[in-house]
């Protein structure tokens, strides 16, 4: 299942962007994104189609009431094979995990960056490398507290170990 919503993001000239994201709730990953400055129904098609490279879509689509879903996305999605499925009007908890990465990017990033245009947007919001299903990054401690060197040993009782700038903190 996905879910599909847009960011509107005003640029450093004031003018409008819109960027458009799909993500797959399963694993609550980006699966594409894009930005343009005048969302049509044949470019909202478009990033339907090259959401999935390989043909692989998925049962269902969540999207809002949105008017920029027009009859192209509709007939695309259909051709997939893809049920979309329309969120009811106000109800921003019906795609709570596309809304809530929505606002992630609003808090971390949009009002980090100043966007020039529609490459850098795209470019600024594209997903990092994805990781192995069941992977983690590689640890310092191998999985085993306390079992480093350094700024990563055990500290006594009586002091609260934080990293900061490498050394143990007293607190007390």
């Amino acid at each position: 299942m996905w879910a599909c919503d847009f960011l509107p993001v005003t640029d450093l000239l004031f003018r409008p962007l819109f960027a458009s994201f799909v993500i797959a709730l399963d694993m609550r990953r980006v699966v594409h994104v894009g930005a343009t400055r005048h969302p049509t129904d044949a470019w909202i098609a478009q990033q339907l189609r090259g959401a999935a490279p390989f043909d692989r879509y998925p049962q269902y689509l969540i999207r809002d009431n949105d008017g920029k879903f027009g009859a192209a996305f509709a007939r695309v999605a259909a051709a997939s094979g893809i049920t979309l499925l329309r969120t009811p009007p106000r109800a921003p908890r019906a795609n709570a995990v596309c809304e809530r990465f929505l606002g992630s990017v609003r808090r971390e990033c949009r009002d980090q960056v100043l966007v020039l245009g529609e490459r850098q947007l795209a470019r600024v919001l594209q997903p990092g490398p994805a990781r192995a299903p069941g992977r983690r990054p590689p640890s310092p401690l191998q999985g085993r507290p306390g079992a480093g060197r350094g700024r990563y040993a055990r500290c006594p009782s009586w002091v609260a170990c934080t990293i900061r700038i490498g050394a143990p903190r007293r607190i007390g």
